[in-house]
């Protein structure tokens, strides 16, 4: 009994999860399974519903240290669709995670019962709207070349406005006055469009070298670095394959970088039940779940061989600074370093790693 009542106790995390960023490493298996306990929960609806003790233990569960709306007994009965419409509006679902999804919902396993009118007018509704609905990019622009059109005029005003202002009110005064989020998307685009052609013959140079900088690029880069606020954001909102570029060409910008991801990856905590990295329930400005952590220090790996080896270094001394210790879930860090070592097959280079992938 007490297996039962842990498993349903899943299943706030569960819909938590479907709508957050981390289905975007699910891939069709991934959610087949999730799916799948959503039946179960279903399966324990139809079972129990007609025992007035069990039911209440079953809702009492559920509603045991959850935030927000309480779930109760009835909302297993509707898991799969909950599950389905969470997903359904999560942009960060892989196209392929999402095309199973579909087919699942309006093409259900023999022997299951067809949604009924509702919902499937509900259901084509939100596929209208997700179809509707632009896809990310695959990979972020790493040359001016690769700009979208708009971005890149947005950028080269935004450039002719510094260059025009820089004996009137100041850079800073200027980029203080620009709007929203997507500013910072025109800044990374005048930082690529500034460093154009200037990294000749610059790929024998230390990573670690500081460039001196002037003019407009220099303004953009101490007016970022000059506050944690704004230098968070645009690691936040950034792709982390255009932070990687832009790493590449400003070193001052890297070192801070790779110091925010280690602030964000000491807010991390293991989960024993889950057996994972997780943050606090509700993502904060300041935080990244495990997987875009993993997935931005992926990105240093496919970067110029200076950050390969600026962002291994770190790791590997934050390791030792938690202890150094070979067993994962006890660092993030070595279990960051092992995930890397999975994906370039470095394991020969560390025994214990690949004692740990044989467990």
């Amino acid at each position: 009994m007490e297996t039962l009542l842990w498993q349903v106790e899943q299943l706030p995390g569960l819909l938590a999860v479907s709508r957050s960023g981390q289905v975007r490493d699910w891939d069709p298996p991934t959610l087949d399974r999730a799916l799948q306990w959503g039946r179960y929960f279903q399966h324990l609806h139809g079972r129990f519903r007609a025992q007035p003790r069990l039911r209440a233990a079953l809702g009492q569960r559920l509603r045991r240290g959850q935030p927000g709306p309480p779930l109760g007994f009835g909302h297993l009965g509707r898991c799969p669709e909950l599950l389905g419409l969470a997903l359904l509006g999560n942009r960060a679902l892989p196209p392929a995670a999402c095309h199973r999804l579909l087919r699942s919902l309006l093409l259900p396993p023999s022997g299951q019962a067809t949604p009924g009118p509702c919902s499937l007018g509900l259901l084509a509704r939100r596929r209208a709207a997700v179809q509707l609905l632009p896809p990310p990019p695959s990979s972020a622009p790493a040359r001016p070349e690769e700009l979208e059109p708009p971005l890149r005029t947005e950028a080269q005003l935004l450039l002719s406005r510094l260059q025009e202002d820089e004996e009137g009110q100041g850079p800073e005064g200027v980029l203080e006055k620009l709007p929203g989020p997507r500013v910072y998307r025109v800044l990374a685009a005048l930082l690529l469009l500034e460093q154009a052609g200037d990294n000749a013959g610059r790929e024998g140079a230390s990573w670690a070298e500081h460039r001196e900088g002037a003019g407009p690029a220099a303004a953009v880069l101490s007016w970022l670095l000059g506050d944690p606020g704004r230098l968070s954001a645009f690691c936040r909102l950034l792709p982390g394959s255009l932070l990687v570029a832009l790493s590449a060409r400003y070193p001052q910008l890297g070192t801070s970088y790779l110091r925010l991801l280690t602030s964000w990856g000491n807010r991390l905590r293991f989960d024993p039940l889950r057996g994972q990295w997780v943050s606090s329930r509700c993502l904060s400005e300041d935080e990244l779940s495990w997987e875009e952590l993993r997935e931005r220090f992926r990105c240093f790996m496919r970067g110029p061989a200076q950050l390969r080896e600026a962002a291994l270094a770190s790791l590997k001394n934050l390791k030792t600074q938690d202890g150094d210790f070979e067993v994962c879930g006890l660092s993030v860090w070595t279990d960051l370093l092992l995930e890397i070592a999975l994906t370039r097959n470095l394991l020969s280079s560390s025994p214990h790693l690949l004692c740990l992938c044989q467990l």
